[in-house]
């Protein structure tokens, strides 16, 4: 089964963030806690780990905007 991969809430009145960079390409192998996109906010920008190891399904693009919670990919 698929563990999905969200656009988590970094700060308290985040509502959305832009998927600024996939640090491992569609298709790649992930491990548990290595940094797997960057994320920017309108404060910042992080990178986000890997919730789990696998292999990576890129679901949404590079430069887009997204809410809180969107499905960003799979890692299966």
């Amino acid at each position: 089964m698929a563990t999905e991969v969200v656009l988590p809430k970094l700060g308290f009145s985040m509502n959305e963030g832009t998927l600024a960079e996939w640090l491992v390409a569609d298709g790649g192998a992930v491990t548990e806690g290595e940094p797997l996109f960057a994320l920017e906010s309108d404060k910042s920008t992080q990178e986000v780990e890997a919730p789990c190891s696998g292999t990576l399904k890129i679901l949404k693009e590079v430069g887009e905007t997204y809410p809180v919670g969107t499905v960003l990919g799979e890692i299966s």
